[in-house]
């Protein structure tokens, strides 16, 4: 697995290699090249070269019409890709087919959306005419994290491509195989040489080069709220601007009068789902204080019969992505049970699954204090926390009690409270009586505070990857 660079597969500047682990067994079963901060320079001058030569010099339905082939060849490899997607990640294969949709719907919506980003004209002074167009960036830094990374690829480099920037990519060092294969498709998508360049390696050596290197116009970075600061930071040093999206502590706020038949299956879905390793997974179920004990016992049974097991057998869930993150997950349920909390629901895991594998039982626990860890911080694994409320004004501060925005989930049959919840929860997207909505392309996502800042997905990141130019014209 070599880099990808100027339209050529190069093995780098590094001498050591970076082990691909498969989740389901904890075994290597492919080599990373590990970047260097040379790679990423000479990276970074093959973007520019291709934003001031072949690829900045298309129009924007050039742009699209290659952005709708590569959608294209991406659902002929479906199969192909969904395989790499579970091995590399550990997702059931009906997930990572999901995911592979998910990425071909990002180059196709964005494909047909690159020339329509239409500028407008301002009423202004008499003897002048006045211009607003949208122009990209240049060369655009992109950073993905291992959750997602075949989605990824579509979501954060189709935008700033229809734009036409030219892109840098640096998935994970845990899963960057699909982001490989896929690169290996756009050669056949007919994109010009350095339109699109991917370097392997560690976040803490090839990721911090690139959000550093001055070259690099704007950056858009999934992950932690610790590695997003520091993102953040080393982008104002050459006066670069970013996206963040850095995770969540989502509430799904159940109240008396909500469908239960609707809410139940939905809310285990939205923990369990790619075994919880999601910023967006609703890890916190409010519920109704005088419906707590029938909700909340009627969730238990149902997370009982979670199921988790490798991707071949394409169950509830699959591991964990790799050893760190699989002790980081039940080093939450053990401080829990430590804590005395009850735990309410566990999943089971199936048997033959390999003994090295990444497993962990998705885990119910309640009712959670307030300001237990269990009900503040990010798990990022198949855990929920139930928590009990009085009231609306309760619900409120309740969602609201933590330092994340991403997502939330409101469940009740009262109109006039739909829309009230709706904009008083501090989050960048409100479900009511749903949650998530598949890959939602078109649907703008992103949040407030530690779930960071900027907005992809839709029109909205069209915007963000592209800058806004004022021309006045005195004709007298």
């Amino acid at each position: 697995m070599k880099h990808f660079i100027g339209g050529r597969w190069v093995s780098g500047t590094g001498e050591g290699m970076l082990p691909a682990i498969d989740p389901s067994t904890g075994k290597r079963y492919a080599e990373l090249a590990d970047g260097t901060a040379a790679d990423i320079d000479a990276t970074v001058r093959a973007a520019r070269a291709a934003r001031e030569g072949a690829w900045g010099r298309m129009t924007a339905l050039e742009r699209g019409r290659i952005l709708m082939r590569f959608g294209q060849l991406i659902l002929d490899h479906a199969d192909e890709l969904a395989r790499i997607e579970s091995q590399d990640t550990g997702k059931p294969r009906r997930v990572a087919h999901a995911d592979t949709q998910a990425a071909a719907r990002y180059f196709e919506f964005y494909g047909a959306a690159a020339d329509k980003v239409h500028g407008e004209t301002v009423p202004f002074i008499d003897g002048h005419f006045v211009a607003v167009i949208h122009e990209p960036h240049g060369v655009t830094g992109h950073i993905l994290p291992w959750n997602y990374p075949l989605q990824m690829y579509g979501r954060t480099l189709a935008p700033s491509l229809a734009m036409g920037n030219a892109t840098v990519l640096k998935p994970a060092e845990e899963a960057s195989a699909s982001a490989l294969r896929l690169t290996a498709l756009s050669e056949e998508a007919g994109f010009p040489a350095g339109a699109i360049n991917v370097v392997t390696g560690r976040g803490a050596v090839a990721g911090a080069a690139l959000t550093a290197h001055p070259g690099v116009d704007f950056l858009s970075f999934t992950g932690s709220p610790e590695v997003g600061r520091l993102v953040q930071k080393a982008a104002a040093d050459h006066y670069a601007t970013c996206v963040l999206e850095l995770g969540g502590k989502c509430p799904q706020i159940v109240f008396a009068d909500a469908d239960f038949d609707a809410a139940l299956p939905v809310v285990r879905t939205g923990i369990v789902q790619n075994a919880g390793q999601t910023c967006s997974a609703g890890s916190r179920l409010l519920v109704e204080r005088r419906v707590y004990d029938e909700f909340v016992g009627a969730m238990a049974s149902r997370f009982a019969e979670v199921r988790v097991g490798t991707p071949e057998m394409d169950l509830d869930c699959g591991p964990i992505i790799s050893a760190k993150q699989q002790a980081r997950v039940q080093g939450f349920i053990d401080r829990a049970q430590a804590d005395g909390l009850p735990l309410l629901g566990q999943g089971q895991i199936a048997d033959g699954v390999p003994r090295g594998g990444y497993f962990v039982r998705p885990s119910l626990f309640g009712a959670v204090p307030r300001g237990n860890t269990l009900a503040r911080e990010e798990v990022f694994g198949p855990v929920l926390a139930a928590l009990p409320f009085d009231d609306e004004e309760d619900a409120i501060r309740l969602a609201n009690a933590t330092e994340y925005g991403l997502v939330a989930g409101v469940w009740t049959r009262d109109g006039a409270r739909q829309l009230r919840m709706a904009k008083r929860v501090r989050s960048g997207q409100v479900f009511i009586n749903c949650y998530g909505a598949g890959a939602g392309i078109e649907l703008p996502f992103g949040g407030t505070g530690k779930s960071g800042h900027g907005r992809e997905k839709g029109f909205a990141a069209l915007h963000e990857f592209g800058v806004t130019k004022t021309i006045v014209m005195k004709h007298g």
